[in-house]
């Protein structure tokens, strides 16, 4: 599902918006997660387990970085097997293919697989990941104990996708508690007007006769 998508203009995002305002405060966290796995799921629900996964060890991770904190070598190791689990998963979506390939050719091989496809925003995802376990290793950001906070920050739709890439001592707050007024409210609808129209407008049209 893209934001110029008809559907995502007018029933998903109204939904999620009608849903969340007329929730308790307390469960508007778990709507917001709930649309937005909707949202990863539209095209190809298999690929949500892999983000799922992605966020339940770097949760794991987090929570031992915050576990061994005193202890400086161990924290270390525990930061390197994070960061390594993180790029293996996404070298092996990004780089299987590629790398069978060539060695098919440089050995004059012929191994056959099925063809590893990509998951979408998983760069993304990944490194937003793994920014939250290097904000706890370096104290910029408290260990999130609630993993469907953690998976909220990871998943939103908004920037799920196409980014950006948004650290995770920078929302952590918002995370936890946020306002809403009328002023901030029409700034947002007034930033998604002009990039939606940048995006059908500009953007699709130039992509045609690119």
């Amino acid at each position: 599902m893209v934001f110029s998508n008809v559907v995502f203009l007018f029933i998903f995002l109204p939904l999620v918006i009608i849903t969340y305002f007329f929730a308790r405060r307390e469960l508007q966290n778990y709507i917001l997660l709930f649309f937005s796995l909707i949202f990863y799921a539209w095209g190809e629900p298999k690929y949500v387990v892999i983000m799922l996964f992605s966020i339940f060890i770097n949760y794991i991770f987090g929570l031992l970085v915050a576990k061994f904190r005193d202890n400086k070598q161990l924290n270390k190791i525990v930061l390197f097997s994070a960061i390594v689990c993180n790029l293996f998963i996404l070298g092996y979506y990004k780089y299987a293919n590629f790398l069978l390939e060539n060695i098919n050719t440089f050995f004059s091989l012929n191994i056959q697989i099925e063809p590893v496809v990509l998951p979408i925003g998983i760069s993304f995802y990944t490194f937003q990941a793994m920014s939250y376990v290097i904000d706890v290793y370096r104290k910029e950001g408290d260990v999130q104990k609630n993993p469907f906070n953690l998976a909220l920050y990871v998943a939103l739709f908004p920037q799920l996708i196409a980014g950006p890439i948004v650290r995770y001592n920078e929302i952590a707050a918002q995370i936890k508690k946020r306002f809403v007024n009328i002023e901030k409210f029409s700034e947002g609808i007034k930033l998604f007007i002009i990039g939606l129209t940048k995006k059908v407008l500009i953007a699709n049209q130039v992509g045609f006769i690119a």
